[in-house]
């Protein structure tokens, strides 16, 4: 993560980033570009009332923008390739699984299943944000809004404490046969389709995709792995299966912690498209993790 000691800095890296111009961005927000000029300079700072049109066009959190639009700004660590925000170096890893579990009771008002466009939106321009420079994410309303149907335990919306957009989840529900080609590398997840899917409560042995997920802190990673922990103790007694596609490299840790096994991996997507680990998809169940919860 880098340490951000100025809003002016985190704007110029936004726009690198999501390589937009000044006159663009400018645009997006209605506003004149020496105004972008100055933000960018750090000559002036975000009205207040701006700071949610900036929030909302960038989708950068709302705490960051807060922490480093003030007279003495408060330095703030943000990764562009994480979309992921913290306070302190510390905090800037993802904990701990065995952390995670420990604390599996605590919960938070602040998460909600996936309910309307708006939501649906919020989450379609963030991954577009997050994977565009690596592999990009197929984006299917339909099979969101459908997943979120048969699975809305999984299928979750988290907002951050002024009601802004935080993350998300996004699990699909699928038939064995989708299963088998993920895992036997015959298809790929934009190949996945509405008929894939299924009503995991009529399942013998139910599967479930991890399709997304990520947040903007730790905390907020940890109150979805709240929901995902008890979602999955109530099917301790059932055979069912977990398989994720993830070109994260923060997530590698936990993957092993949770019990998930390597189905395959691509180095060769790895070393074109630079990541620092290479994409892996990832079979398994927590059974034995969350074993003693």
């Amino acid at each position: 993560m880098k340490l951000y000691h100025s809003l002016g800095e985190l704007l110029h890296d936004y726009r690198k980033d999501t390589s937009i111009t000044q006159a663009n961005f400018a645009a997006n927000l209605n506003i004149d570009i020496r105004t972008v000029q100055r933000w960018e300079n750090d000559e002036t700072l975000i009205k207040s009332e701006k700071e949610k049109d900036i929030v909302l066009e960038t989708l950068l959190p709302y705490q960051l923008i807060r922490n480093l639009n003030a007279a003495v700004p408060i330095s703030t660590f943000y990764d562009f390739r994480l979309r992921k925000y913290s306070l302190t170096k510390l905090n800037n890893e993802l904990p701990d699984a065995t952390w995670l579990k420990a604390r599996i009771n605590d919960f938070t008002k602040r998460i909600k299943t996936i309910e309307n466009e708006l939501d649906i939106n919020h989450i379609i321009k963030d991954i577009k944000n997050e994977f565009q420079k690596h592999t990009p994410k197929p984006i299917n309303k339909n099979l969101i809004q459908e997943a979120t149907k048969l699975l809305p335990e999984l299928n979750l919306i988290i907002k951050d404490d002024s009601g802004y957009y935080a993350g998300h989840s996004i699990v699909f529900p699928i038939n064995s046969s989708t299963f088998e080609k993920l895992k036997n590398r015959e298809i790929s997840e934009d190949e996945i389709k509405l008929k894939d899917l299924v009503n995991y409560k009529t399942q013998k042995n139910p599967i479930f995709y991890n399709f997304d997920i990520t947040a903007d802190c730790n905390d907020n990673i940890f109150y979805i792995a709240h929901h995902y922990f008890n979602f999955f103790l109530s099917l301790q007694n059932k055979d069912y299966e977990y398989c994720s596609f993830t070109i994260r490299h923060d997530s590698i840790k936990l993957n092993k912690q949770f019990g998930l096994h390597i189905a395959w991996e691509d180095k060769e997507m790895q070393k074109a498209r630079g990541l620092e680990a290479p994409p892996r998809f990832y079979v398994g169940n927590f059974k034995e993790f969350l074993s003693n919860s």
